[in-house]
């Protein structure tokens, strides 16, 4: 297998595995949780259906880090993450206050791919003999 051709299944099994990561934790809620007593919403995740999500992304960060470029992990897993979140978003956003959180988790996805991956690598290249 060609170089070119690794690359490329490696971003596309990195992509599959962060849009994966989304419809199993973020991906079947739909709706907010409205409290009878304040009448505040919330939602529409739980607290630990992000974290779910952010752990899932660590362990593809980290395993891509082991295994390609840093410079392919970061780029495809936030793209993949944020076009999907952001395309759930738009649909059932009436304010377009997407895009603001479809910008806060691309930085945050961004930032959470480059550390994981880099440091993977890193350690991977420190292990080595």
């Amino acid at each position: 297998m060609t170089k070119t051709a690794r690359t490329l299944l490696t971003g596309l099994l990195l992509a599959a595995a962060t849009v994966g990561a989304w419809w199993a934790w973020l991906g079947w809620e739909s709706g907010y949780t409205v409290d009878p007593e304040t009448g505040a919403t919330s939602g529409p995740y739980a607290a630990w259906q992000v974290a779910a999500a952010v752990l899932t992304l660590i362990v593809i960060a980290a395993v891509g880090g082991w295994f390609a470029s840093p410079w392919l992990v970061a780029p495809v897993l936030t793209v993949a993450f944020t076009a999907t979140w952001a395309a759930r978003a738009a649909s059932t956003d009436d304010t377009g206050l997407w895009a603001v959180g479809a910008a806060m988790v691309a930085v945050g996805t961004a930032i959470g791919a480059t550390l994981v991956s880099g440091g993977t690598r890193w350690l991977r290249r420190r292990a080595a003999p």
